[in-house]
């Protein structure tokens, strides 16, 4: 029998996790899929209600510039409004352990018996942990902050704005070589290519089951395109 020894244990870290991924997926995931289904319905709704094709482009291109734009200003906000209240956080733990620490060693004591430690073993936990590093055992065990994906402002933007004009290029490049009389089908067609390989690889990066996601997001986006293709027509018969 081979007895365990520190060579042959596995480490605690040697399996990989995915969590680490969510902050800058998320953004890439949400910014390309917006750009190819926001694009892409604009020019089918536009398409649909014109046939002059620099008309069609330039509302595709003025779509990715915007789109790009208002992504990168809205991922900037969202992730600077997430960090403000986690510094803030921060702040008000570093001041309750200074101003009264046997009350937070007992509120960390009850949290690890809440989770099922006994009285005794949580005490020792809370105490260890304490002495270690008192801040980050809050922050981790009593507020839920660690520092798997930190907020980063100026990532989310960028990797937004990019992934989105990335998208976006998708329909509008179809748009601009194929036949303006099925402009449409061939955008529709391309748009429901890229959006299931697009919702596939992003499962496949978060661990996710890829068929369910490509699905989806293609189900949607076909959804959406009907929805602004029928709009578009209606408008352009009544202009």
């Amino acid at each position: 029998m081979v007895r365990p020894t520190a060579s042959n244990v596995p480490s605690a870290h040697a399996e990989p996790h995915l969590s680490g991924r969510v902050g800058w997926l998320r953004a890439a995931v949400m910014g390309a899929n917006d750009g190819i289904l926001s694009t892409a319905s604009l020019i089918a709704g536009v398409a649909a209600g014109a046939v002059d094709r620099p008309v069609v482009l330039l509302a595709g291109l003025a779509g990715l510039v915007a789109g790009a734009l208002s992504m990168a200003a809205g991922e900037f906000v969202s992730v600077s409004s997430q960090a403000d209240a986690e510094r803030a956080d921060v702040a008000r733990e570093q001041a309750e352990l200074a101003r009264n620490p046997e009350a937070e060693l007992a509120e960390l004591t009850a949290i690890y018996e809440e989770r099922g430690l006994s009285p005794d073993l949580a005490g020792q936990v809370a105490r260890e942990l304490t002495a270690k590093d008192a801040l980050t055992a809050h922050l981790r065990d009593e507020i839920g902050l660690t520092d798997l994906s930190p907020p980063r402002p100026v990532q989310a933007a960028l990797v937004s704005a990019t992934t989105f004009a990335a998208g976006a290029a998708v329909p509008l490049g179809v748009a601009a070589f194929a036949p303006l009389n099925g402009m449409i089908l061939w955008v529709a067609t391309a748009t429901l290519v890229a959006l299931g390989t697009l919702g596939a690889i992003g499962a496949q990066i978060g661990g996710a089951p890829r068929k369910r996601a490509a699905l989806r997001v293609m189900l949607w986006g076909a959804l959406a395109m009907a929805m602004t293709s029928l709009i578009g027509a209606l408008v352009g018969q009544s202009l």
